[in-house]
């Protein structure tokens, strides 16, 4: 007995020796591989997991953290479990990836895996053939008169509705959330209006799959269907009711408008245009094609745009002497633009909503496609906004072969790159030391517009994959600030906070609260 008890007591001592031998060696693995780490610039890693525990620890700040990392080094290394991502902010570096040896970078398997679940085989999710056919039409369909002055009329009427919540939210004093939603749903903006489905559905779903790059666990919660993949399965079921029902009533308005002999009423929208190709059977575009088309442009045009006007009113009720200048630049158009259609301006009270709305529809008969170019101090606000707010924070590559980026860094293929649009634009070595300063007047000279190189500025992207929207974009943001800065003063609701949340749109986390008042 006494054998056995030594024999059992001494097993038990060697194993928690053996174990706390090991523990002792982890614990030293761990520290060296710190402690070599302590004059390294960049993020800091871990055995085995690299640097997720501090991109997990800095997700909700994930571009700010970046830009911090950036103001160290000019190209980032952020090892992950299987994969690396590398993040660049060097214009030449930004070239050599969008553009010099563009096939090398597409998007990837891993973004496609990613994004399919919202976005298919749309144009943002493709590469190859596949985005090659739709950017062919996308493109024709852009460039095309009547999609312009379809698009003229329609943000017309978009910023005149707006205009109209805007002065009953004046004349009541209520607050009101300008982060505005789905094209004409402009509910979204009026707290006691009813809920967008469709755009609580799609940011959720938007915020979930971008959540993927950093969550090693999301493909078993998708196969178990729990917790955030569960959400997004929900999601993803009223975004396709929505769009399938939007895809059906707009074929049956082309059928409609044809078998009356009204097809000259047929709208000039993109959708309608992927809808005519989808009758030819050798296009193979079926209703899940229409779908993604859809989702696709609902990212381009609703989101980033949306987007983009939010920031830009932030950025105008922070900096007042910039409201004032859009103010007497958009006073100055108005007046030139009466004498030259020798149409007197009608006068107005502004304790007098009817002769009010009256000169603001006329002011917003004066906003041409050719009168919104002259607006060069509204056009380079709108520039400046992008330029600290991109509406695409980041976007990322795959990586097909080997290569070595302009500065020297190797890149594995099976890895990532992505661009930063938000951090290149805070980088003083792009923009000088004034780079975090929102300063309109960077991009005018003698009073005139003047462009940079689209791998500096690159909130359109540059290269092949060259925003299309972009002039679209313009006219939109034009259109309607034009009229809400000539006729609307905008404060900031008090103690309401403004940041950015996670997805892939620069979107605001708690929407942009602030009361309105009329101008003169």
């Amino acid at each position: 007995m006494e054998e056995e008890s030594f024999s059992s007591s001494s097993l038990n001592d060697y194993n928690i020796g053996v174990m706390m031998l090991l523990a002792c060696s982890i614990i030293s693995w761990i520290f060296i591989h710190r402690w070599n780490q302590r004059n390294s610039k960049g993020p800091k890693t871990w055995p085995i997991v690299g640097a997720a525990i501090e991109q997990l620890m800095n997700y909700n700040r994930m571009h700010d953290w970046l830009v911090e990392c950036f103001s160290e080094l000019k190209t980032v290394k952020v090892p992950m479990p299987f994969t690396t991502y590398t993040y660049i902010a060097d214009p030449a570096n930004v070239e050599h990836v969008l553009k010099t040896n563009f096939s090398n970078y597409p998007k990837g398997e891993v973004y496609h895996s990613y994004m399919e679940v919202l976005l298919g085989d749309g144009i943002f999710n493709s590469d190859g053939e596949l985005w090659r056919k739709q950017r062919k039409t996308a493109s024709f369909e852009f460039a095309s008169k009547n999609l312009r002055d379809f698009s003229t009329r329609v943000f017309r009427e978009y910023a005149m509705k707006l205009s109209s919540i805007l002065c009953q939210v004046s004349v009541h004093k209520k607050e009101v959330d300008m982060q505005v939603g789905f094209g004409v749903e402009i509910g979204t903006l009026a707290s006691d209006l009813p809920e967008n489905r469709f755009a609580w559905a799609f940011d959720t779903a938007n915020i979930i799959v971008t959540l993927r790059f950093i969550d090693p666990l999301w493909r078993v919660k998708r196969f178990l269907s729990i917790g955030s993949e569960a959400l997004l399965d929900r999601s993803i079921k009223i975004i396709d009711d929505f769009t399938y029902n939007v895809i059906h009533k707009r074929k049956a308005e082309v059928e409609e408008a044809r078998a009356t002999g009204k097809s000259d009423q047929i709208k000039h929208d993109i959708l309608s245009r992927f809808i005519e190709l989808s009758e030819n059977p050798e296009n193979n575009l079926s209703d899940k094609s229409l779908r993604d088309v859809i989702l696709n442009f609902v990212i381009a045009g609703r989101d980033t745009t949306a987007t983009t006007l939010s920031w830009f009113i932030y950025m105008i009720m922070t900096h007042p002497h910039i409201a004032d200048r859009l103010y007497s630049e958009l006073k100055t158009f108005e007046e030139d633009r009466s004498k030259e259609e020798e149409v007197p301006l009608l006068p107005y009270d502004l304790e007098d909503l009817k002769s009010f709305n009256k000169r603001l529809t006329q002011f917003s008969g004066l906003l041409t496609y050719d009168s919104l170019g002259r607006l060069s101090y509204l056009h380079a606000a709108i520039t400046e906004t992008l330029r600290l707010y991109p509406a695409v924070p980041q976007d990322p590559k795959g990586i097909l072969k080997d290569d070595v980026l302009p500065d020297g860094t190797k890149l594995k293929a099976g890895g990532m790159v992505t661009y930063v649009p938000y951090s290149m634009g805070r980088m003083e070595y792009n923009w000088g030391p004034d780079a975090a300063c929102f300063k309109p007047e960077r991009w005018l000279k003698n009073g005139l517009f003047q462009n940079v190189s689209p791998f500096k500025f690159t909130a359109f992207q540059a290269g092949p994959r060259i925003c299309l929207g972009k002039d679209s974009a313009y006219l939109q943001m034009k259109m309607t600030l034009a009229i809400l800065c000539r006729f609307f003063e905008f404060q900031h609701a008090p103690k309401h906070p403004v940041k950015y949340r996670m997805m892939t749109i620069l979107s605001m986390a708690h929407g942009l609260k602030l009361s309105v008042t009329r101008r003169s």
